[in-house]
């Protein structure tokens, strides 16, 4: 080797890996939203950059909060997207708490896991559980089934939204100013007083059950229906479904499939 490329040699960097902003915490403003953006869960070794504990995670969203201008307002609302990262109610106690030194509220979780979807509606936050991104082909042809059912045990207090692609389960009330919004049926084992919207990909198939019907509005896919002005002088578990007229509401145990716009019995 001559001088002239042992020298060239030695004076080449090594090159350091590129570091993916989608695998860090990140805060940005989307639609005039302020989201906080977790990195997606991983088996594989952590890349160069992303928090592989929660207690690193946590570190980097306090020098995410804390580095460079805040370019939020005072008391403004964070939507905290958790992708597929599994969350207990501790975890997202800590996340509040970290936006709330920075002058920040978490109103919103959306989040592919079910677990992490039930801490925080328990919680009392807005939830939106998207259906995981499988990586699986799929036929074009096959019809994709509804989510696995999200069980709650919780009343749904005024300001908060649960949202799943799949029947919601709810054993508790959901309070005027409330909304519970499925892709499948709303099984409401309590007082109805809120808004409810079952089958909102479209489904003219699902229903509305609930020990006692008092809602402001309900709709099933493109549907809508007021709640009745006054409260009935006594109460039996309803189900709303859809007929070629519209909304109906009757006792639940009056009801039948063979009701439904395209049910067969």
């Amino acid at each position: 080797m001559t001088p002239d490329a042992s020298t060239a040699a030695a004076a080449t960097p090594q090159s350091t890996p590129e570091v993916s902003l989608d695998l860090q915490v990140r805060l940005k403003t989307e639609d005039g939203q302020l989201l906080l953006l977790l990195p997606p869960e991983t088996n594989n070794e952590p890349a160069t950059g992303t928090a592989s504990t929660w207690t690193e995670l946590c570190q980097q969203l306090k020098v995410r909060l804390n580095a460079g201008e805040r370019f939020w307002q005072p008391n403004a609302e964070v939507q905290l997207m958790g992708s597929d990262r599994l969350l207990d109610i501790r975890q997202l106690q800590e996340i509040a708490d970290a936006l709330l030194e920075a002058e920040l509220q978490l109103k919103r979780v959306h989040t592919s896991r079910r677990q992490t979807a039930v801490a925080a509606a328990t919680a009392g936050y807005s939830v939106e559980q998207q259906p995981p991104v499988s990586t699986l082909s799929k036929s074009a042809d096959k019809p994709q089934s509804l989510a696995e059912p999200l069980y709650l045990q919780m009343t749904v207090r005024s300001g908060v939204e649960i949202r799943h692609p799949g029947t919601i389960v709810l054993l508790g009330d959901v309070n005027p100013g409330g909304s519970v919004v499925a892709g499948g049926d709303i099984l409401v084992w309590g007082r109805l007083r809120g808004v409810v919207h079952a089958g909102a990909g479209g489904n003219t198939n699902s229903v509305i059950m609930t020990l006692q019907m008092e809602p402001m509005v309900i709709r099933i896919a493109k549907y809508v229906a007021r709640g009745p002005e006054a409260s009935p002088a006594q109460f039996f578990p309803e189900v709303a479904y859809v007929t070629p007229q519209g909304i109906r509401i009757g006792r639940a145990s009056d009801f039948d499939k063979s009701q439904l716009m395209g049910g067969n019995g």
